[in-house]
């Protein structure tokens, strides 16, 4: 398995606890680039500029891709342009939301 996947599997166990839905799949994922030496830089959004969880969910991002052994090192920015919709969510996410 390739390491960005293993990345994406990784942020794949971060859950927005108000949706109770991970952050791949709500779309919040806006780049994953692994540089030099795996270092990681994430670029991702929330589904709201004021939700209160921001720092517990960017937190449980970086987190969640340091634990792979092949990262070196992780950054994490948070952006609000584009802004999130809920078209970038998957079909896995809406059908999770519609039931």
């Amino acid at each position: 398995m390739e390491l960005k996947e293993k990345i994406i599997d990784q942020l794949k166990q971060v859950i927005d606890p108000e949706l109770n839905i991970n952050v791949v799949d709500l779309g919040l994922i806006y780049e994953i680039e692994i540089k030099e030496n795996n270092n990681v830089y994430i670029e991702m959004t929330l589904t709201t500029p004021g939700c209160p969880l921001h720092d517990s969910i960017t937190s449980g991002v970086k987190h969640s891709v340091a634990y792979l052994d092949e990262v070196n090192d992780v950054e994490v920015l948070m952006v609000w342009h584009p802004a999130w919709s809920p078209d970038r969510m998957s079909a896995e996410a809406m059908k999770q939301l519609r039931s």
